[in-house]
């Protein structure tokens, strides 16, 4: 594990440290863990066993992630990036303004019609990037 990553936190660490931080019991917490887009809830047991880092949970998919970041009043980011790093050993590398990030937390806001406008654009810019001034 290289520097970078021995700050980073699973899934499992940033659920159970939240909810503590919270002063939730795991009940309470699924009660409020319901994804916003589909009205979704995550079971009780399925928080249990995501603290406890099970080897063989499932990686839980967008609408779970959605429903955690409700319900412990988080940025879907930090848990898409905790998730990431369990699941996937995936870090997320952040720009040094933070500037990047930003965007990133700001892009996974928009709904589907606006994403394919931010990413036509970008795919123009690059396409013609501005001669490198020495």
């Amino acid at each position: 594990m290289t520097e970078d990553q021995s700050a980073l936190k699973t899934l499992s660490e940033v659920v159970r440290d939240r909810r503590l931080q919270l002063g939730l019991s795991t009940r309470a917490l699924a009660q409020r863990c319901i994804d916003p887009g589909t009205g979704k809830a995550i079971p009780r047991h399925y928080i249990q066993r995501l603290e406890d880092d099970l080897a063989n949970l499932a990686p839980p998919r967008l609408p779970e992630l959605s429903a955690l970041a409700a319900g412990l009043e988080l940025p879907l980011a930090v848990i898409q990036e905790a998730a990431g790093f369990q699941f996937h050993g995936v870090t997320t590398r952040h720009s040094e303004s933070g500037r990047a990030r930003m965007f990133v937390a700001r892009f996974d806001e928009l709904d589907p019609a606006e994403q394919d406008r931010v990413l036509a654009m970008l795919e123009a810019y690059t396409a013609v990037k501005p001669p490198k001034v020495d």
